[in-house]
């Protein structure tokens, strides 16, 4: 029998119908289960059963957050980078506010799946829609100084001249024990930091499970996560519908706090594993002669 190549040595489609770039079909890869057999006693229950993100401090590096709205707060701290021509940019503290929206609606993500979690915003677009590299890299900067446990970033740049920066950057958060949980571009471009192997990428998948995600086992993509006409919060306190890689990265934000509530002494690459462990679409060998049993729930 011809076998077919492993996932990761597959040449990767470039689009799905209806879904952002670097995500997966509307059926997922359920029919393409992934084998685990390493850590057989790992699962969803032993993962984050009986857990609400109580105990997590979680970031959104973002257009701010609502405070007010009562999908997404309250908020715990808020800042936001401050860019003046000629200075360097610099983090000061703020309300909780978002003109823009993108902010509370990963907010209210996370919130929704860890709604223990002590939520913190810190705004880097400067307009609440667009910023500059230069903000982005002061403000997650800033963040994980904080020592934040996770930090959710639905945003990247594609300036090749910041790459190294970030990546220092994204090195430093993971020998702190600070997740950064990082959205795909939405464009089949080369964008930073979600690219690095030091972070947990995300991209979108179509299914209405906001538990339900998959591990992608053809990079650079790690995981995908609910991405498509997303039911979100938005600031005024009502709720739209929004596509985007930018609504699949808080999903596994909110569902990685609650693993850290319960596990808290976990390092960012043990998560990554027990995400791994625990995606959709990964199997283990099962007593009955080796048969791949899933462990989707």
């Amino acid at each position: 029998m011809e076998l077919t190549p492993a996932p990761w040595r597959r040449e990767r489609a470039r689009y799905f119908a209806g879904v952002p770039a670097w995500g997966m079909p509307a059926t997922g890869y359920r029919e393409e289960p992934v084998p685990a057999s390493l850590f057989g006693g790992v699962d969803r229950d032993w993962a984050l059963g009986g857990a609400d993100g109580s105990g997590v401090r979680v970031c959104v590096l973002d257009s701010g957050i609502d405070g007010t709205h009562p999908l997404a707060g309250p908020v715990d701290r808020a800042w936001e980078v401050v860019t003046e021509e000629g200075r360097v940019p610099r983090v000061r503290a703020c309300e909780p506010t978002d003109t823009a929206g993108h902010g509370t609606a990963c907010a209210g993500i996370i919130r929704e799946l860890a709604p223990g979690v002590e939520l913190s915003s810190l705004r880097v677009l400067e307009d609440g829609k667009s910023g500059s590299a230069a903000a982005l890299i002061a403000g997650l900067a800033y963040a994980i100084e904080q020592d934040f446990d996770v930090i959710n970033m639905s945003l990247s740049t594609a300036r090749l001249e910041f790459r190294g920066r970030l990546a220092e950057l994204c090195d430093r958060a993971y020998f702190r024990r600070t997740t950064l949980v990082v959205a795909a571009h939405n464009l089949p471009i080369e964008s930073f930091p979600w690219s690095f192997s030091s972070v947990i990428s995300v991209a979108s998948h179509a299914e209405p499970g906001p538990l339900t995600y998959y591990y992608n086992a053809a990079p650079p993509v790690e995981f995908c996560a609910r991405g498509v006409r997303v039911p979100v919060a938005q600031p005024g306190g009502g709720v739209t519908r929004n596509t985007g890689n930018s609504f699949a990265a808080p999903h596994i934000a909110g569902i990685a706090a609650r693993v850290l509530s319960k596990h808290p002494w976990l390092t960012p690459f043990q998560l990554k594993s027990v995400l791994y462990h625990c995606a959709d679409n990964v199997s283990i060998e099962g007593d009955d002669g080796g048969v791949l049993v899933s462990r989707a729930t």
